[in-house]
């Protein structure tokens, strides 16, 4: 899964600012931390996500992570298992959670094993042996009992491990029927409608239990792609999946956290993702703002917007991609609209440089 983030990769390599993206980071802040925090001070938590590379020394590590803690940087989301790390970091006191993918999940095994469970478009094309976009795109329904207990057997593998403090999810939505408009001119795409063959799912079982709940049948519908029932019924259809997964970390008293699309408005266009409804510890919105052609000011706009959106539910963590900033100054001014309009700290996407630590370090408490 080395080529996970080539996709996203192509839309920013050319021109990139402030840093080059190799990680990413997301964080959760604790029921007890937030209450902990005075009228006047917020308590932040600074996060990045890491996929940890084997054979790195525990001395350099232990240094690096050091360093992060210093920054204000309170826990690291690491894509892959690795003992020595996650221990380093944890002796760092920084909290070590796994990243894992959830809905996106091209495993030849599994391909090979299960392709009944891979999301079948409006076209009717499964995405087991015709993914969308990019080979590594491999969606999985939803509405089989088989999604939910291959995921669950895969956070409960992960969780049972004592150095594990939490379970991060990753692509846990529909694949994107509608990408960021950055992306449009690397796949010669206009999506300025929802096209069919990114549209997700139309398999037997979502049909059949949407005619249960809703009384109407998706084949009959002229415009299935403008039903909000069928809409309604997608959102749902995660937020299943993201709540019985919860009830597997509560069980083990551990986090879930998940990176989600960057608004409740734009996770639920462009991803068919409901995120304020998940039963989370925190989310973790990607509030790219060079992939949607903004200015750093929407940072703040789409902070607010979810945090209005979530009342108090759990903490967000703003989300921001490194290459998107052009200068040490922008990124700080991104981080302080995040942290003015309600976010509970940020998490780093991109090559966490010194400069990058400098300018988290200023932030380490928001007044």
């Amino acid at each position: 899964m080395s080529n996970r983030r080539n996709f996203l990769k192509k839309s920013i390599v050319a021109g990139s600012g402030l840093a080059a993206a190799n990680f990413s980071g997301l964080s959760t802040l604790t029921a007890s931390e937030l209450k902990s925090t005075t009228a006047n001070t917020t308590a932040i938590k600074h996060w990045v996500w890491i996929n940890p590379k084997h054979g790195e020394s525990e001395k350099d590590l232990k240094q690096r992570y050091s360093h992060y803690y210093s920054a204000g940087i309170r826990g690291i989301f690491f894509e892959g298992d690795s003992e020595v790390h996650f221990r380093t970091a944890k002796v760092c006191k920084l909290e070590a959670h796994r990243w894992i993918w959830t809905m996106n999940r091209g495993e030849k095994s599994l391909r090979e094993a299960n392709p009944e469970i891979f999301a079948i478009n409006r076209k009717g094309e499964s995405c087991a042996d015709k993914p969308p976009y990019v080979d590594y795109y491999r969606w999985l329904c939803p509405s089989k009992p088989e999604t939910l207990a291959h995921l669950k057997k895969d956070v409960e593998h992960n969780l049972n491990k004592d150095y594990v403090d939490g379970i991060h999810l990753d692509y846990v939505r529909f694949c994107d029927i509608i990408l960021p408009v950055n992306l449009w001119k690397n796949y010669k795409i206009v999506q300025t409608s929802e096209l069919p063959e990114y549209d997700y799912c139309y398999c037997s079982d979502c049909k059949r239990k949407f005619k249960e709940q809703y009384g109407q049948d998706v084949d009959q519908l002229e415009y299935p792609e403008a039903s909000l029932s069928w809409r309604l019924f997608r959102y749902n259809a995660i937020t299943g999946i993201v709540n019985q997964l919860a009830a597997v970390a509560a069980s083990k008293r551990k986090s879930i956290t998940a990176a989600v699309f960057p608004t409740p408005e734009v996770a639920k266009r462009n991803v068919r993702q409901d995120w304020v409804n998940w039963n989370l510890t925190g989310v973790c919105p990607m509030i790219y703002h060079g992939f949607y052609k903004e200015p750093v000011s929407w940072i703040g706009d789409a902070v607010n917007e979810g945090v209005k959106a979530l009342n108090g539910r759990f903490p967000l963590y703003a989300g921001v991609f490194l290459p998107d900033f052009k200068n040490k100054e922008e990124l700080e001014a991104g981080i302080k609209l995040a942290l003015d309009r309600g976010a509970r700290g940020i998490s780093l996407f991109g090559d966490v440089t010194e400069e990058v630590l400098e300018s988290l370090e200023k932030f380490k408490k928001h007044t």
